[in-house]
């Protein structure tokens, strides 16, 4: 896979429900940004992806589909922006990571303000791992 690529492909996407389970098992680490919080594991390194990504943002904060669906697409596109640091520490550390985004807020905050929270999240994933 290339790292340089911009987009999110299907294999950075995390859907496997045996990892899902093992993630939220509780003895992971996570840790809170507002208006996010993350989990995130080590996994062994597959070829295809070195960080698959979870979103949630839960129906009792979003009652309405489009709303959730707008929240998901703000941190999809935060994190496809600015996954290429962590991209290049996990391929020198020959290391994968499996991290999950919730939502915590009620109200839809602005898409630079989301953007910043997962720059943030990042650099301290990028500093926990080396």
């Amino acid at each position: 896979m290339d790292i340089q690529s911009n987009g999110l492909n299907k294999a950075e996407r995390l859907n496997s429900k045996n990892t899902i389970d093992e993630l939220f098992s509780g003895n992971n680490k996570s840790f809170s940004a507002y208006p996010l919080r993350v989990v995130y594991m080590p996994v062994e390194k597959k070829e295809y992806a070195l960080a698959s990504i979870l979103i949630s943002v839960p129906k009792k904060r979003f009652k309405r589909a489009v709303k959730r669906n707008k929240v998901k697409r703000q941190i999809r596109e935060g994190y496809r922006k600015n996954k290429h640091e962590l991209l290049n520490v996990l391929q020198e550390k020959e290391y994968g990571l499996a991290i999950a985004f919730i939502y915590l807020s009620n109200e839809i905050q602005p898409t630079e303000a989301i953007e910043e929270t997962i720059k943030k999240i990042l650099n301290r994933i990028i500093e926990k791992i080396q």
